[in-house]
């Protein structure tokens, strides 16, 4: 398991009597593993258990938690080597700083002043519209039929929070952004905002350090796959847009959508949103709350073009 990337083992246990607790921490030391412990703390309804201490005469001290600390802050900075990063995406930077800029967020310069020489955020704004020129001229050429309307439409859907989340997922981004505690503590590196702002930044990183072509090239590889399948796509449709141009043709207001509920933690949630038109609600779920809208508006035009063929 240690040449798999096994760094640590749980020596200290609840249920683990002397011996058991002495021959595991023999064996960590003999390895060199990183000794880690747990008393199965809970809550306050687990009697004779609390957070460090539990059954017995388990007891487990600040100091390993402090060794486990510095042994962890090793571990982040061997798997989050940036040269790793350049491998993933394809370009290795002329200028490190810039990289290392695009990686940070705000929660991590509030903590560590001296870090970085600014958060990410400008070289994101510059981000999304990088991304933005290059996806249409990518588009444009992949599909000299497709009108202007389309063309909007399919670059929309491209560079959508999801879509950049995905990509940057693709390229395992997440582990290599610089997170506060509190925003790491709550999977910060997973959540879709983060990855896509992040991955917006990175691209605006590579068109200061190289250019135009080169940040073309990279967008244009990265995202190859992703224009394939969306252009192989004739069933794509904007279910929203298609509504809206329905309830102006009919004289009415464009619909409201309304979150009626958010469910599951932040990397991994799930919408349930009304629309309203007519007086008539529509109810759609979905991964994302755009998601959810699409699926909404979609059913919503079910239900309209039944009575308007």
């Amino acid at each position: 398991l240690i040449t798999y990337g096994l760094e640590g083992m749980e020596v200290y246990y609840t249920d683990h009597d002397i011996s058991m607790t002495s021959f595991f921490e023999q064996l960590a030391n003999r390895k060199n593993l990183l000794i880690t412990g747990g008393s199965d703390f809970h809550g306050t309804f687990n009697k004779g258990v609390a957070l460090g201490s539990g059954n017995g005469t388990l007891n487990i001290g600040y100091p390993l938690f402090k060794t486990l600390n510095i042994r962890l802050e090793k571990i982040k900075k061997k798997y989050t080597n940036l040269d790793l990063l350049e491998k993933n995406i394809g370009y290795s930077f002329n200028d490190k700083a810039l990289l290392n800029n695009s990686l940070c967020h705000r929660s991590y310069l509030n903590e560590n002043q001296d870090s970085c020489k600014s958060d990410n955020e400008r070289l994101e704004f510059l981000g999304d519209a990088v991304l933005g020129l290059c996806i249409g001229q990518l588009l444009m050429e992949k599909s000299p039929s497709k009108k202007e309307g389309e063309l909007s439409k399919l670059r929309s859907n491209l560079v959508s929070e999801p879509a950049l989340a995905g990509r940057a997922r693709a390229i395992d981004l997440g582990r290599f952004i610089r997170l506060g505690k509190g925003e790491a503590l709550s999977r910060g590196f997973d959540k879709n905002s983060i990855l896509s702002d992040t991955f917006e930044a990175v691209i605006a990183a590579v068109y200061l350090d190289a250019g135009f072509n080169q940040a073309y090239a990279l967008i244009h590889t990265l995202f190859n796959e992703a224009l394939d399948e969306i252009l192989s796509n004739e069933k794509t449709i904007d279910y929203k847009s298609t509504l809206q141009e329905f309830a102006q043709e009919h004289g009415a207001p464009p619909p409201r959508y309304a979150v009626l509920k958010e469910t599951g933690p932040d990397h991994d949630k799930s919408f349930e949103i009304s629309l309203t038109l007519f007086d008539t609600e529509s109810i759609g779920f979905g991964k994302t709350k755009k998601a959810a809208e699409q699926d909404s508006a979609k059913k919503a035009l079910r239900f309209f073009k039944k009575d308007n063929p």
